[in-house]
């Protein structure tokens, strides 16, 4: 599985995570980690300490992305009242590759390839002193923490589901 490090898109989370001072280091697992689940599964934790990098459409045609804990479903609904918007639209999974460079069940939530116009993360994810983001590929995760993620992406903390 060390090959997945090797990957153009885990590389460039990789980059990213040095050039922002990013403490944790990349692990390829051999199980996938496309959906929380299967990440939790596979490194032993709660399911609320996976990190999932959630992308929508806002009405500008811009991305929004949302740093959810694993541990339940973003309200869209709520979500977009908090952002006085009257709705999140979904996107495709070329959408998802286009604006961030990762394909579906990989998006890390650090270097992407165009910014998201509006980053928001999980408030639940600080109930953990440890949480899992993606780095770029379905079996590519790296540790980190609630402030680090605020901290590397600029996110604004909010509570986005139940």
């Amino acid at each position: 599985m060390e090959h997945i490090l090797e990957r153009a898109s885990v590389m460039r989370a990789a980059e990213a995570m040095k050039s922002l001072g990013v403490q944790g280091s990349i692990v390829a697992l051999s199980e996938s980690a496309r959906t929380a689940q299967e990440a939790a599964d596979s490194l032993g934790v709660e399911v609320g300490q996976i990190a999932s990098s959630l992308i929508f459409k806002l009405p500008s045609g811009g991305a929004l992305l949302i740093i959810t804990s694993g541990r339940h479903r973003v309200d869209t609904d709520l979500v977009a009242k908090k952002l006085g918007i009257e709705k999140l639209a979904r996107v495709d999974a070329d959408f998802v590759k286009e604006i961030s460079g990762y394909s579906i069940g990989g998006v890390s939530p650090l270097g992407w390839i165009s910014k998201p116009e509006i980053i928001l993360i999980d408030e639940a994810l600080n109930d953990y002193n440890v949480v899992w983001a993606a780095a770029g590929h379905p079996h590519a995760v790296y540790p980190t923490s609630f402030t680090e993620l605020l901290q590397s992406t600029g996110a604004t903390p909010m509570v986005v589901g139940s």
